[in-house]
């Protein structure tokens, strides 16, 4: 049996085998490799020969990460009138919906009517068509079909005159002024191009795009825990029972799991959603990454592989009846990041407005998830139904640039507020005002998102049918009824 210290000190010196390749080509160009054997080393570096890139100037608004707030953000845009490109790293949209794999939408209600509208509730009631054991007025963990959610995704970005460009990943961030992103380079396998755009949007997750521009951020010491989802296929879905997740501490898995036991990859976070007929798809285990390091992510991704291995026969072990003739048939092609980087924006959410259930004159959408974040010594925080707080446009503005705003999970936040604002709900919302308020920048402000007129965004956004409280005279009012 594979332990984990074991495995992990193995995946460790795969991962840097991997990586000697380019760093030996590196190291010949510089004069030769010091340090760690396959590790760049920061006092040396390779001139660059080509002087001259390919030119691509034919872009309003520039979304780079095709996760749900880059999805959103490139139709909200496009529905404004933008000329829109959509930059994603791997080959499909969705990110931790479909590449990610995560196995339910976390809830869309705050216990008493949805709050996440617009294109969040649009996208949500589409990708329900690919669950149809899924009751039709279900609004809280609702189950994915991520092949399904893929062609939603595909099918609203196109349909809304957004271009999308796959198996591309921006490389480095050319300015024309310290506030100011000109362009971005970008790899792909037509070799580098410089794609210009009037305002960007980072939608990376990790704000990979406004870091390397410039921009201030926050990390936490200790990030919380990773995991790579996993489908099991051939399960008996007659025998097949809800209840046996971890939050149901008669869950008979609660027995063979665990890091000190005859499994020892595993722990007790394990949800799990029947997708489909006879597939069950895991969110379980947790691994420790520090996901802006490539050589930690694949590490993770490694050990992730093992760790639903050792989930698989757990399960046959706990519920032979259930898993008995169950195989893997899919890891994720994403790892579950649940943190990183947070962009400092004009306005940091915290801890205390969420507690206060705060509502903001700029707000573009409402919350209500819980606190959850994973890593010990925090206990999760849940409000009374019918509770939410407002999402303030100032987050989504990176302090000191002036043309880029941050989208989905890097837009700026504490550290325990940022377990509630993370998950995909509030990413799609975040991501259409985003969109929408690059657009207005451009036909407003001269491309300044900090200076664009914020009840204009937030009319639109209502008009679209998102739903946010106003705050007139004093009072509150809901922003629209349904």
């Amino acid at each position: 049996m594979t332990t984990r210290r074991n495995f992990i000190k193995s995946v460790g010196t795969m991962a840097v085998a991997a990586a000697v390749a380019p760093d030996l080509l590196a190291g010949e160009l510089s004069g030769g490799l010091s340090g760690e054997r396959g590790k760049a080393s920061d006092s040396e570096s390779v001139k660059f020969r080509q002087s001259r890139i390919r030119l691509d100037s034919s872009w309003d608004v520039i979304v780079v990460g095709g996760g749900p707030g880059g999805c959103t953000a490139a139709i909200a845009a496009a529905r404004e009138g933008a000329k829109v490109l959509l930059i994603e790293a791997t080959g499909q949209l969705g990110g931790m919906g479909t590449a990610g794999m995560v196995p339910a939408w976390c809830p869309f209600s705050d216990g008493e009517k949805i709050i996440y509208r617009g294109l969040a509730e649009k996208i949500f009631n589409e990708s329900k068509k690919g669950v149809p054991h899924e009751p039709k007025d279900k609004l809280d963990w609702v189950n994915i079909n991520p092949e399904y959610l893929m062609r939603v995704y595909d099918r609203m970005v196109t349909e809304s005159g957004a271009n999308v460009l796959f198996f591309s990943r921006v490389a480095a961030v050319e300015k024309s002024a310290d506030d100011t992103v000109d362009a971005i380079i970008v790899a792909n396998q037509l070799g580098l191009t410089a794609f210009k755009a009037k305002v960007f949007v980072d939608a990376t997750g990790n704000g990979d795009l406004a870091v390397w521009s410039g921009a201030s951020s926050m990390k936490s010491d200790v990030l919380q825990d990773s995991t790579l989802c996993f489908a099991l296929a051939n399960v008996n879905g007659d025998k097949y029972y809800g209840g046996l997740h971890s939050d149901n501490k008669q869950s008979p898995l609660h027995k063979v799991v665990g890091p000190n036991g005859k499994y020892p990859l595993t722990g007790h976070h394990f949800c799990m959603n029947l997708i489909g007929p006879n597939v069950v798809q895991f969110n379980a285990g947790h691994i420790h990454a520090d996901t802006t390091d490539p050589r930690s992510v694949t590490e993770a991704m490694m050990i992730g592989r093992q760790t639903a291995q050792q989930y698989l026969e757990a399960c046959k072990e706990a519920c032979p009846e259930i898993f008995g003739n169950a195989f893997v048939v899919k890891t994720a092609s994403l790892l579950g990041v649940r943190d990183g980087r947070r962009i400092v924006g004009d306005y940091v959410f915290t801890k205390e407005d969420w507690n206060a259930r705060r509502t903001f004159e700029d707000e573009i959408g409402r919350n209500s998830y819980y606190l959850d974040v994973h890593k010990s010594g925090f206990k999760p925080v849940h409000y009374k139904k019918g509770d939410s707080h407002g999402i303030p446009y100032r987050c989504l503005t990176p302090k000191g640039l002036r043309n880029v705003l941050t989208a989905g999970r890097c837009i700026s936040t504490d550290e325990e507020a940022f377990g509630s604002l993370r998950v995909m709900p509030p990413c799609l919302v975040t991501g259409e005002a985003a969109g929408a308020a690059a657009a207005i920048a451009i036909q407003q402000s001269r491309c300044d998102v900090h200076a664009i007129d914020v009840q204009r965004l937030r009319r639109r956004l209502k008009e679209e049918g998102q739903y946010f409280l106003l705050l007139l005279s004093g009072k509150l009012f809901p922003s629209m009824k349904k």
